[in-house]
């Protein structure tokens, strides 16, 4: 997997993706999310601050994929910034996003875009293929996108 992280950035970059996501060492997120760390998720309603808001959101995602992954592709280092380019894969063995389990094996990616200062992330910003994961667990979609480029016309 080639990654390029600036050496600034290569701690923090091993605490949180291989550490906190994938070895379930929620003790590093003090280290790695700053008190004033604010979460931009289409999925979380509001903006929640800190370590604390970021473990629930990790728990969340844990009770839904138990056995989460966290693969990393590509990264963009460079000043403050910190981007990610990720795919999470488990089963969905927990309730998530409102859908209770469907014990399916499912995976998703998304785009992190982490603020760093002083050696902490301040703010991080998270797109993802939610609706994606929905159609996995057999979600059933109101309107598909093949529709709207058919109507469009």
């Amino acid at each position: 997997m080639p990654m390029s992280v600036s050496d600034a950035h290569k701690e923090l970059f091993g605490r949180l993706y291989h550490s906190i996501w994938n070895e379930r060492r929620l003790e590093f997120i003090p280290l790695v999310i700053a008190d004033t760390h604010a979460l931009g998720d289409p999925t979380v309603s509001g903006r929640g601050v800190g370590p604390e808001n970021y473990r629930r959101q990790v728990e969340r995602f844990l009770t839904g994929l138990p056995d989460l992954r966290f693969d990393v592709h590509e990264t963009i280092s460079e000043g403050e910034k910190l981007v990610v380019s990720w795919t999470i894969s488990g089963t969905h063995r927990g309730e998530f996003l409102g859908v209770p389990p469907t014990n399916r094996r499912v995976s998703f990616n998304g785009i992190t875009i982490n603020q760093i200062r002083n050696g902490k992330i301040i703010e991080s910003t998270v797109i993802w293929d939610g609706l994606g994961l929905l159609e996995q667990f057999g979600v059933e979609m109101p309107v598909r996108y093949e529709m709207l480029a058919v109507i469009d016309r």
